[in-house]
């Protein structure tokens, strides 16, 4: 992957990592607050498009992001699971918190 996120005003898509674990669930969470307070970022898209395996780690993840973000009246989406990682989103509530979709690939 060329990029990891891309930022347009207060709006980021952020490209997430092939597996998100707990092996990667404090760098991934610092990467994300990092960017979200230095660029004022009030729109959070999630892309899943590379992402093979999540675990409840990533849900954690998620959650906390869309609590940061809700409270100065953002959102959050996730787009591009597949169908693994969206079960695991839908079994643990996520999908209640979060629009999740689909997307197409030229969607930026």
């Amino acid at each position: 992957m060329d990029k990891e996120y891309q930022i347009q005003g207060t709006r980021m898509k952020f490209w997430m990592p092939k597996e998100v674990d707990h092996h990667k669930a404090a760098a991934l969470r610092d990467q994300l607050d990092r960017l979200i307070e230095m660029h004022q970022i009030r729109e959070l898209i999630l892309d899943f498009s590379e992402t093979e395996f999540m675990d409840s780690s990533g849900i954690g993840v998620i959650i906390g992001r869309t609590k940061t973000i809700g409270f100065y009246g953002g959102k959050v989406e996730a787009v591009n699971l597949s169908a693994q990682v969206k079960k695991i989103c839908c079994a643990s509530g996520l999908h209640r918190l979060i629009n999740i979709r689909e997307v197409a690939e030229n969607d930026g």
